[in-house]
């Protein structure tokens, strides 16, 4: 299918391309789009998601090569995801400091990860934000300090992947286990398919579109 859209990801994330891989997609083109993450004041962590995801795209919107796709649509997909307990946002763990922290405050608590969808379309920006609540549970000392040992927590919003060794501490998932992870599948399809890229392509040729 030679026609259809060009999905440019905003992102250099093997986790949100493995998973559009699971979806049978691949991107045509990984454009990770820099932006000022910082919350702004009093910023509620829902508003941050939306508005990250919203920035990334749009910027990497802008430096799409059009040239290289003449005639085609060009889909720019971009994501982010905000760890929050309560109003506050957990920040992306960069020192033992901020990991010991982050996970000292989520031990035997909810908390709820908020991932926002962009996807900036030749015809305007559609959006989607998605809402899980996870339930750790209390961790022991040694537990932490095992984690914290590690490493595994570096860069990570809130201090740990839910697909890596940090699952073992998670008691319930209420919501979408793949935007935990980086990108909700169910969510990312309906977009993609809202603006006539053909999700499902892959599935009944074998081979990617």
């Amino acid at each position: 299918m030679t026609n259809r859209p060009v999905l440019v990801l905003a992102s250099a994330s093997p986790r949100r391309v493995a998973l559009l891989n699971q979806l049978g997609i691949a991107p045509d083109l990984l454009l990770p789009a820099d932006v000022d993450e910082t919350p702004g004041r009093a910023e509620l962590p829902r508003r941050l998601a939306r508005r990250l995801a919203r920035a990334k795209a749009e910027v990497a919107a802008h430096r799409v090569p059009l040239q290289d796709y003449p005639g085609r649509d060009v889909l720019v997909l971009a994501a982010d995801t905000v760890v929050a307990v309560g109003r506050r946002i957990l920040p992306k763990a960069e020192t033992f400091a901020d990991a010991e922290g982050c996970i000292a405050l989520l031990s035997g608590r909810t908390h709820r990860v908020f991932t926002g969808l962009a996807l900036a379309t030749p015809s305007g920006l559609r959006e989607k934000l998605v809402e899980t609540r996870i339930r750790f549970k209390r961790l022991s000392s040694q537990e932490m300090a095992d984690y914290l040992a590690s490493g595994e927590w570096q860069g990570k919003a809130g201090g740990y992947a839910v697909q890596g060794f940090a699952g073992a501490f998670v008691a319930s998932v209420s919501g979408s286990y793949s935007s935990v992870v980086g990108l909700p599948l169910h969510e990312t399809a309906n977009l993609l398919e809202s603006a006539r890229y053909p999700v499902r392509a892959r599935w009944t040729d074998g081979a990617l579109a």
